[in-house]
């Protein structure tokens, strides 16, 4: 199988919410004061080696803070790494921040064309999606009207009607989605089932271990941002309860 996504040594440094605090008459205060200290940063990705193959489906488990969704985020392009190089071939749908691309003040119509073209479609080939995406989303009578007029919740559907009607070739899956009601839930289930029965390599981040074990055919166990074991998904689950279970001892 071709190489879709490859990682080497990657890193990642990210501010802790000090460094985000200080401003910069903070900052002068504390130096006249004599206070000052460099705001620390903290490694949240440590010398991250991973190959993903095409078609394959691949879990993401660790405990909160881990790194899970900082390294999701890295593959997609939304976060770049303090050193190591990614590699990505192929068409990514993120599936993360749902709508978190879109420009509040212009149409949904408008919006769909401009996420599209961010996800490497012309708007020539997004005008003949509009109509589809705005069925799924159901969210047909809004086509006009500004995404600032919109609910959190008919975001969230638009955000994904777009992402996973561009039939890409890698997913990517932050948690399990509960967008919607129970009907718009089982439409989206739908939706991904097909992709995890395709061709599409697919990335997923989930908490349902039971989930990663029937699913997905290799897992990454993220600790503190370093790979503590990357395999076969029953093996990497059983491994990370093993550790849980036992005070952090593996």
């Amino acid at each position: 199988m071709t190489e879709v996504i490859r990682l080497d040594r990657v890193s990642l440094w990210r501010r802790t919410q000090e460094e985000f605090s200080y401003d910069l008459k903070k900052t002068i205060l504390s130096i006249l004061e004599g206070k000052y200290r460099k705001p620390a940063k903290k490694m949240v990705l440590d010398q991250i080696d991973l190959v993903v193959k095409s078609g394959e489906k691949v879990g993401i488990i660790g405990a909160n803070g881990s790194g899970k969704s900082t390294l999701l985020k890295v593959i997609c392009g939304i976060l770049q790494p303090t050193s190591g190089t990614v590699r990505v071939r192929g068409q990514i749908a993120p599936l993360i921040e749902l709508g978190a691309g879109f420009d509040p003040e212009i149409s949904v119509k408008d919006n769909i064309l401009l996420y599209g073209v961010l996800l490497g479609f012309s708007r020539a080939q997004m005008r003949t999606r509009v109509r589809e995406i705005l069925e799924f989303a159901e969210l047909e009578d809004y086509a006009l009207v500004p995404v600032k007029g919109l609910s959190s919740g008919m975001v969230a559907r638009l955000g994904f009607a777009i992402a996973t009607d561009v039939q890409p070739d890698i997913l990517i899956l932050d948690e399990v989605l509960s967008v919607g009601d129970e009907s718009f839930k089982n439409k989206c289930k739908q939706r991904i089932d097909k992709f995890w029965n395709g061709n599409a390599t697919i990335l997923v981040v989930s908490h349902d271990l039971e989930f990663i074990k029937q699913s997905c055919n290799q897992a990454i166990w993220l600790d503190k941002g370093k790979i503590r074991f990357i395999g076969d998904a029953s093996q990497a689950v059983d491994y990370y309860l093993e550790f849980v279970t036992g005070g952090g001892n593996f």
